[in-house]
């Protein structure tokens, strides 16, 4: 299978390509340099591997949650590449990309993602490890206080922490930490572990139509008061 995938919903901007066995990968982490970086990412991509975008299966989007801002302009790259090549859009969370991850590096049943959502909050998800070594979805994404995530409350499996949610808000850490078995340093989503997300989106028919997309943003309004702690 080939898959452009791309991520800029934090300050890593990301793209990979898979092309039979093959990955390629670009990923820096600069604040607010995504726009002039991702298609130049895509164009070397693309050219390393002598594959044209009419080639591709589909093009794998990192949709957040994350910043407002990064989701907006891979939503936007994607979608321009979409509809000039005529490819299917995979939209795949963020959070599951950092999940993928953390199951590919370490021995954990589950992996508890935190990214920050600003005003004291962050984008919280919570992934079981599948059959197939990728992530299964375990609550349905949302947006969390500083305070103890319920759902931790019950142990019987070896679970680790990742995202920079953790980092950024020390509290956060502290009323869960007892609940957790390792927090690891893996702050932000690779595009390279979208892609195996992607085929399975692929496979399962997820892949929609580039005007189709529609980017997780949890919080619809960047100025709204944040939800009361959870």
């Amino acid at each position: 299978m080939k898959l452009l995938a791309i991520d800029t919903s934090s300050v890593a901007c990301s793209a990979a390509l898979q092309f039979g066995d093959k990955v390629a990968e670009r990923h820096e982490e600069q604040a607010r340099e995504h726009t002039r970086l991702l298609v130049p990412m895509i164009q070397e991509l693309l050219q390393e591997a002598s594959v044209e975008l009419t080639d591709l299966d589909a093009i794998v989007l990192g949709n957040g949650p994350g910043s407002f801002i990064g989701m907006r302009i891979a939503a936007s790259v994607a979608q321009g590449l979409a509809f000039g090549s005529g490819l299917k859009i995979v939209p795949v969370s963020s959070l599951a990309a950092i999940a993928t991850q953390a199951f590919c590096e370490h021995d954990a049943d589950e992996v508890i993602v935190t990214q920050d959502a600003h005003m004291n909050e962050v984008y919280l998800g919570i992934f079981g490890r599948g059959e197939d070594a990728l992530p299964v979805e375990l609550i349905a994404e949302r947006l969390h206080g500083q305070g103890p995530i319920a759902e931790l409350e019950k142990r019987g499996s070896v679970r680790i922490a990742a995202g920079f949610g953790w980092q950024r808000y020390p509290g956060l850490l502290e009323a869960n930490k007892s609940l957790l078995d390792e927090i690891i340093e893996l702050p932000h989503p690779r595009a390279r572990y979208l892609l195996a997300l992607g085929a399975k989106g692929v496979a399962g028919g997820a892949a929609v139509a580039p005007q189709d997309v529609l980017p997780a943003y949890l919080r619809q309004k960047v100025a709204e008061k944040p939800t009361a702690m959870s």
